[in-house]
C-alpha cells in the first residue's frame, strides 16, 4: 500500500515514515502543501495522510482542492486541532477520516488500512504472491491456505519482499524495513533470516531470487501447482 504523506514537523514526519515502512507501508513524505497537492494528483498513492498546519498551502486549502479537481484519493487528516467544528468541517470538505493528534500509531494503521479497503470496494485486502498470500487485516501469511508460522523479524523481512513482490530490494532497504533504527546490526543478520525464509518456503511454489547487484526478490516458481515440502529449491 502507497501513502503520500503530508506533514511539515520533521521529527513526526520522519518517525512516520519509519514506522509504516516497518508496517509494510510504502511512504513518499512531503512537508509543503503545494507539493502534497501535486503528489497527490500526480502520484499512484492509495490514501493520503494530510496535516492541516502545512505551509506553502494549508491543509484545508489542499482538500478542496484535490475535490474540486476530482480526486478521489482516500484523505485520513491528522492535526492538533480537535473541535468537533474542525471535524465535521474538514468531512465536508471531502476528508473521509479524521485523527486528532497525540495518536497511537496502531490506530493511524488501522484506519488507513479500513479507508484503502472501502476504496477498492473489499473487505480484507491480500497481498499474493503465487500461493502466498498476506492478509493487511489480520497481519497474517498463509501459505497454500496454511498459516506461516514465522518470528517477527521472518514477518517483516516477508512482508517487505511481498508487497514489492517481482522488484528486487536492495540489502539496505531490506536492513532498515526489518531493524530499524536497530544499532549494532551486523548485515550477516539478514543473511541469516533469508536463508531461514527460503527453507520455510522451499519447494512451496514460490521463492526469494537474488539479482546480483541490485538485491532480493519474490516470485512466484515458473511452474505452477508446486505442493509445500516437495522438494523444490529457492534460488
Amino acid at each position: 500500500m502507497h501513502i503520500l504523506l503530508a506533514e511539515d514537523e520533521h521529527g513526526l514526519g520522519e518517525w512516520l515514515s519509519r514506522a509504516l515502512a516497518q508496517s509494510g507501508f510504502r511512504v513518499d513524505w512531503v512537508d509543503d502543501g503545494r507539493l502534497a497537492e501535486r503528489a497527490a494528483l500526480g502520484g499512484d498513492h492509495d490514501a493520503l495522510v494530510l496535516d492541516l498546519g502545512l505551509p506553502g498551502r494549508d491543509g484545508h486549502e489542499v482538500l478542496r482542492r484535490l475535490r474540486a479537481a476530482g480526486a478521489t484519493l482516500p484523505v485520513l487528516v491528522l492535526t492538533a486541532r480537535d473541535s468537533l467544528a474542525e471535524r465535521v468541517g474538514t468531512l465536508h470538505e471531502g476528508a473521509d477520516d479524521f485523527l486528532p493528534k497525540p495518536f497511537a500509531l496502531a490506530e493511524l494503521e488501522a484506519r488507513l488500512g479500513a479507508l484503502i479497503r472501502r476504496s477498492r470496494g473489499r473487505a480484507q485486502p491480500r497481498l499474493a504472491c503465487g500461493p502466498l498470500q498476506f492478509d493487511t487485516a489480520s497481519r497474517q501469511f498463509t501459505l497454500a491456505g496454511e498459516v506461516l508460522a514465522l518470528s517477527p523479524r521472518e514477518h517483516g523481512l516477508l512482508r517487505a519482499l511481498i508487497v514489492r513482490s517481482g522488484e528486487p530490494m536492495g540489502r539496505a532497504q531490506l536492513l532498515e524495513r526489518v531493524f530499524g533504527d536497530e544499532e549494532d546490526v551486523q548485515p550477516a543478520a539478514l543473511d541469516v533470516l533469508m536463508h531461514r525464509l527460503r527453507r520455510r518456503l522451499e519447494g512451496s511454489g514460490v521463492h526469494i531470487r537474488t539479482y546480483r547487484g541490485l538485491g532480493h526478490a519474490l516470485e512466484p516458481e515458473p511452474q505452477a501447482g508446486a505442493v509445500p515440502g516437495g522438494g523444490g529449491a529457492a534460488l
